[in-house]
């Protein structure tokens, strides 16, 4: 339309916006030739691609009378469609097997969900309320689905509409495992008749509307045959005198089963263990033998580790936690990983079961002393702490928003490794944020929030981060107000709200960072935020608002003297400034001041070496020159970006990729 265009609110004002832009097409052939790009891309019939194949992981091998389970599951699966979504909503207590049977159903019917099965486990800790919320819930799920790299919309509304448009008139099971509410996937439920959506509730269950499939326990002559499975015949022949106590300890449930099956297997013939004494809640005690049965070192590593309630664990943090070295701590979960108190994940890492974790966490106090435990969350905050600020100055390493790396711990070797780090470790630092603020360690909590700026502004992850976020703006709000510190979480926050669609939200929240910094006297955290704001306005299309406040914002700089902080920095911060106001000009149509600015702010970067910067320069530089009908040129300038840009920066190689598409289209 050339200028800003409110949106339609019904029907005539959208037919009347209809013919307006058909007849500025009619005049414009390079301008409809673009709009029917955008059209084939988003509405071409099987757009976007679902990818094929099983996202389940491997059924348990032992699989012991389920039959009435998968019965009700499958009769769920093939009715008739009658109007209603097949949704199975499948719960039992924690470790009676309800994850078991999803998957086994999954095995069975893999033939009937051709075009694939999906699985999003939200056992994590690390946000507030024991989990992700809808939007991040989608993210997920969507991130399985869809091949490629395709950018994911911002709003938890349009994820919904986009993953009913993936799963329409196709034959799919999604699984989504360890819900605790019914927020978490509401948006999951099917509007097509061959989607079958099992949500599994380790616990009470909770008001979904859904065919309700309990896992009960097992009965005893089944709950002998799995012993027998596990841990041979001739084992449970032994036990025989001891098996009424064994299965009334047990009560039916699979993982307490387990755990006495791997104690029988271990026991030699002159063996005669004690068994706890029955009664209670069976997991806990197959936790509490399983736990006695370790080593007293491995004990205590799992107790202290189980403090943290960690997403997931490796033997990096673990050493932290109980003050060993990383080769024993790695020995000893291996030893956990067998006593199956610990799930082994990808990439050497663990994970506690919710159960397992609780049991821990709760004796470690009186097992080992208050003391004990408190000095190792401590120390295990500061290993946290350590890698994030490492992995952070790593991926952004020309930045003064990230700190200087410590003396200290491992150092990654480039942009692209440490940014890889922060992903692996997202959740981990979430926690880590509210597990500080828990303990008192404010500054900490405060710190490793703002370690996570690389990867919101580099790779995304805006639901991941958000939670934390949050909380340390408050948590800085109250310790320490009107501080830079305090500014800049806040700019973060907003950041990552505007990323998210949350607009009015993020606008109020950067005016509070401009007044943290402007109360603190940071001349350099004032300039920043005010360049933020450019960019906000930059991406409501509100060109020449967002002009002023990039001429506004080098003002701010300018007033930094010699000597004070900022200084040296002063270079890059016009680079960075007379880009924005380059990329406000080619909105404006000027486009000749725009391409000598980008072209000023390429070089600058270049000379730097600063390969994220350059290829930012070099997109927009692109876009001008797409702008001003230079096709050839703009996807030169669009190589050179793809070439310098970290492949971990989704979010700009998406942004890249569709500009690419642009300029070939009517190239």
């Amino acid at each position: 339309m050339g200028g800003r265009t409110p949106l339609p609110t019904g029907p005539e004002e959208r037919a009347a916006l209809a013919g307006v832009l058909h007849a500025r097409m009619g005049q414009d052939p390079r301008l409809a030739g673009e709009w029917a790009l955008l059209m084939r891309a988003h509405g071409q019939p099987g757009m976007p691609v679902l990818t094929r194949g099983s996202g389940l992981p491997p059924a348990p091998r032992h699989f012991t009378n389920r039959q009435k389970t998968l019965r009700q599951l499958a009769r769920e699966s093939t009715r008739p469609a009658d109007g209603r979504p097949r949704v199975a909503l499948l719960h039992g207590p924690p470790g009676i097997g309800t994850t078991a049977a999803a998957l086994r159903l999954g095995a069975e019917q893999h033939d009937q969900f051709p075009d694939g099965q999906f699985y999003v486990d939200l056992r994590d800790a690390a946000a507030e309320g024991g989990g992700p919320g809808p939007g991040g819930v989608l993210s997920r799920l969507l991130r399985q689905m869809i091949a490629g790299t395709m950018p994911l919309p911002a709003t938890e509304a349009d994820r919904e509409e986009l993953y009913r448009r993936v799963t329409a008139d196709r034959r799919v099971l999604v699984v989504v495992d360890h819900a605790t509410s019914l927020a978490q996937v509401r948006g999951l439920i099917p509007s097509t008749p061959d989607v079958f959506l099992i949500v599994v509730v380790s616990g009470q269950p909770f008001a979904l509307e859904a065919e309700r499939v309990e896992v009960e326990p097992l009965s005893d002559r089944y709950a002998i045959r799995m012993l027998r499975e596990l841990a041979g015949r001739d084992k449970v022949a032994r036990a025989r005198a001891r098996m009424p106590h064994l299965l009334g300890q047990c009560a039916g449930n699979a993982f307490a089963l387990k755990t006495v099956a791997l104690r029988l297997r271990s026991e030699q013939p002159a063996d005669s263990p004690p068994m706890p004494a029955s009664g209670g809640d069976p997991v806990r005690a197959a936790v509490r033998d399983a736990t006695d049965r370790l080593r007293p070192p491995t004990a205590r590593l799992c107790r202290l580790a189980a403090l943290g309630a960690w997403p997931d664990l490796d033997a990096y943090l673990a050493a932290a936690a109980a003050n060993v070295t990383i080769a024993e701590a790695a020995g000893m979960l291996g030893e956990a990983v067998d006593a199956q108190l610990l799930d082994l994940l990808a990439d050497e890492r663990h994970r506690f079961r919710p159960e397992v974790r609780r049991y821990l966490s709760d004796t470690a106090g009186p097992a080992l002393g208050i003391a004990e435990c408190s000095t190792a969350v401590g120390r295990s905050l500061d290993a946290v702490l350590n890698r994030a600020l490492h992995a952070a100055h790593a991926a952004l390493p020309e930045s003064w928003r990230t700190e200087p790396a410590p003396a200290g711990g491992t150092a990654y070797g480039s942009e692209s490794a440490g940014l890889r780090a922060l992903r692996a470790e997202v959740g981990n630092v979430v926690r880590a944020v509210f597990l500080a603020e828990e303990y008192g360690h404010v500054n900490t909590a405060l710190r490793l929030a703002r370690a996570l700026w690389p990867l919101q502004l580099k790779s995304g992850h805006w639901d991941d981060v958000r939670p934390a976020l949050r909380r340390a703006a408050r948590l800085a709000d109250a310790e320490q107000p009107h501080t830079p510190m305090a500014g800049a979480l806040h700019l973060q926050l907003a950041h990552c709200l505007d990323q998210l669609g949350h607009r009015r939200e993020a606008d109020d929240v950067l005016r509070v960072a401009l007044e943290c910094e402007r109360a603190a006297g940071h001349i350099r955290g004032e300039a920043s935020v005010v360049e933020m704001m450019g960019l906000f306005q930059l991406s409501r299309w509100d060109y020449p608002a967002a002009y002023e406040r990039f001429t506004e914002a080098r003002g701010v700089y300018e007033r930094i003297r010699p000597g004070e902080e900022g200084t040296q920095d002063l270079p890059r911060a016009f680079a960075l400034t007379d880009r924005h106001r380059a990329r406000a000009l080619r909105g404006m149509g000027r486009l000749e001041e725009s391409q000598r600015l980008l072209g000023i702010a390429v070089d600058f970067f270049a000379e730097r070496s600063e390969p994220y910067n350059t290829a930012r320069a070099l997109t927009d530089l692109a876009e001008t020159l797409h702008d001003a009908g230079r096709d050839t040129e703009a996807l030169g300038r669009i190589t050179e970006a793809e070439r310098l840009l970290d492949p971990a920066a989704e979010p700009h190689r998406q942004y890249l990729s569709a500009l690419r598409s642009r300029c070939e289209g009517e190239g």
